[in-house]
Parts: structure tokens; C-alpha cells; sequence
């Protein structure tokens, strides 16, 4: 089994889409990333929504999962996560009910706040801002949706209601701390791209855990960005491939940035911020990246490592995968 020492490693994909791939070509590769995962013994493969990022392809999370549940045997599916405002609870519970009702036992659904886009394509979406202040009270709709009474007289979620699908509390600040602890949920901090409160927002969920059906005990899941390679060389090149594109998603939309552009951004002081969202991240030969997430497990008392593999294209991803699998098992 894949793991950091004694925590295991799973896997965020953010099904990416390289200079030179098409997104049929980014998803045939994630078919075969969670093929790869399945055989080297991760935990789970979560798929996140973001709208309008031309450099990532997981918008429609719940139809991804059902592809990749339908070409994969026994590793658990989810999302990693559902932008829960721009969705009403109801459907969501029917979308991960289906899920979990073809595919039993292999189904999450994690959940964030954030609209996982900008402002005018949240307009797009048709959704209120100010929705996004009903998060909590959504989360536990969605959650009695799926359990065994429904929270509206005379409505079900057809299929859902009594699947029991298992939630994931995402965050990258003390609010989703406190809920997941409130919630006595497993509480994910993206650290793989918002380092910043790790560790305080790991302690006040612990601190104030409470413990429930699902979850008895705190369960905190870390991110952490991963490139690992045959080489240091080609590490190296990935990771600045990676920046590059970090800075395009980042300030890019809306307008066409050449690479003399990018190098711009990098060289000014938007660049801090594209290295601040790479602070954790493994880099380097298959060994020293192991090394990396074992300290990286043990600094953050985390029960589970979510790896963000980073890599510039479809084959180096699904190498990054093998290598850190391999390495993780010696």
C-alpha cells in the first residue's frame, strides 16, 4: 500500500489539461492514473470542481467519477471537492446517491465553500453570492439527505436517502476547521495550495472536535504537491513547467499571456504568490520525495496525505504515480 510511513497517500486529480493535450487526452490519462493507483495500493483519487480554467478539466465532477468508477475496480472515487453553493443540496445527493448505488462502498463526497471560480463565471452559474453564507446549513441538509430521513416532509433523494455517502469538510482557513469539528466530519486542509494556516487550522479541529456516527475520532487529511521523476533534472523542468502554468490560471483569465508574459509575472512580486501555493511540494527523485511526505506526515499528525501530482503532461503524471508508490513501499 501507498503510503508515507504509516499514512496512507491518496491522490487529488485535478484531471489537468498540458500545452500540447487535448481534454480527451487529460481524460483517458486520468483513467489510467487511477488504474495506476488502484495497483499501487492509494487510498482514494478525489476529482475537484472548477469552472472556466482552461488548464483543468474536472467541471463536471459527479460524471468524471462515473467514468473513472467505470474503468477502475476497487479504489475509492470522489470529489475533492463539490463547490457545495453552486449546487442545491438535493441535487448533489441525488448525483452522489447514483454514485454510490453503482458503485457501493467506493463513494466520497467532499465538500467546499468556495465558488471554485471567479465572479463573473459564478454569475454564469446562475448562483447568488450570498449563498455561500448557507454552507453549514447546507452541509447538514445534504448529510440528512443521504442519511435516513429526509429534511423536508414529503421530499427524498431519489436515489440517495439511506446511501450514507461519507463527508469530507475541505478548507484552507479556520472556517472549515471549526465546521468539520462541529460537524464531527474529516476535515481536509488544501495545503497544496493554501499553506498558509495548516497548522493552526489543524489544531482548532482537534481542538474542538466532536465526535459523530460517521466520524468517532478527528481524521485530518493534508495536501501536498508532488513531482517526482527519474531524475532531479526533470523535476526541476516540471516544477517550473508547473509555475508557469500556476501563473497563467492565476493571472491570465480573460486575456492571452505569452510566455514572455509569464516569465514577466513570475520575475515580479505575483510571482511570491505562485511559490507561496507551492510551499509543500515534494520534488525530486522518487526517494527523496518519500522522504519528503514521511517528514511532511509527521509535521502535520495528519491521518492522510492527499498527493497533487504536478507533472507537466499525462505519462510524467502517471510516472510521478509509479514512483512515489514504489518508493512509499520499499
Amino acid at each position: 500500500m501507498a503510503g508515507a510511513g504509516s499514512v496512507p497517500l491518496s491522490i487529488l486529480d485535478l484531471a489537468a489539461v498540458g500545452r500540447e493535450e487535448t481534454i480527451a487526452e487529460s481524460f483517458a490519462g486520468s483513467v489510467e492514473l487511477a488504474r495506476a493507483a488502484e495497483r499501487g495500493g492509494y487510498r482514494r483519487i478525489w476529482y475537484a470542481e472548477h469552472h472556466n480554467i482552461s488548464s483543468i478539466a474536472s467541471s463536471a465532477t459527479a460524471v468524471l467519477i462515473a467514468h473513472v468508477a467505470a474503468h477502475t475496480e476497487s479504489i475509492r472515487l470522489g470529489a475533492g471537492g463539490v463547490m457545495l453553493p453552486n449546487h442545491s443540496p438535493l441535487v448533489i445527493a441525488e448525483q452522489f446517491g447514483t454514485l454510490e448505488t453503482l458503485h457501493p462502498g467506493r463513494i466520497d463526497l467532499g465538500l467546499g465553500r468556495a465558488p471554485g471560480t471567479d465572479q463573473r463565471t459564478w454569475l454564469a452559474l446562475r448562483r447568488d453570492p450570498a449563498v455561500s453564507e448557507r454552507f453549514p446549513q447546507d452541509v447538514v441538509e445534504l448529510q440528512r439527505f443521504l442519511g435516513d430521513d429526509s429534511p423536508l416532509p414529503g421530499i427524498k433523494a431519489v436515489p440517495g436517502q439511506g446511501t450514507h455517502v461519507p463527508l469530507y469538510i475541505l478548507g484552507s482557513s479556520l472556517f472549515g476547521a471549526e465546521l468539520a469539528a462541529a460537524l464531527g466530519l474529516p476535515y481536509a486542509f488544501a495545503s497544496h495550495f493554501a499553506p498558509r494556516f495548516l497548522h493552526e487550522a489543524i489544531g482548532v479541529y482537534r481542538e474542538r472536535f466532536k465526535p459523530s456516527r460517521q466520524q468517532p475520532e478527528p481524521y485530518v487529511i493534508a495536501g501536498v504537491g508532488v513531482i517526482a521523476a527519474e531524475s532531479a533534472e526533470s523535476a526541476a523542468a516540471q516544477l517550473e513547467a508547473a509555475r508557469r502554468i500556476r501563473a497563467r490560471a492565476l493571472f491570465g483569465r480573460g486575456q492571452k499571456l505569452g510566455e514572455e508574459d509569464i516569465t514577466a509575472i513570475l520575475d515580479s512580486p505575483q510571482g511570491a504568490a505562485v511559490d507561496e501555493m507551492l510551499a509543500y511540494t515534494a520534488v525530486g527523485p522518487a526517494e527523496e520525495v518519500a522522504a519528503y511526505l514521511e517528514s511532511f506526515a509527521a509535521e502535520t499528525g495528519a491521518e492522510e496525505l492527499m498527493t497533487v501530482h504536478y507533472s507537466d503532461s499525462v505519462p510524467n503524471r502517471l510516472r510521478s504515480v509509479e514512483l512515489v508508490a514504489e518508493a512509499s513501499a520499499a
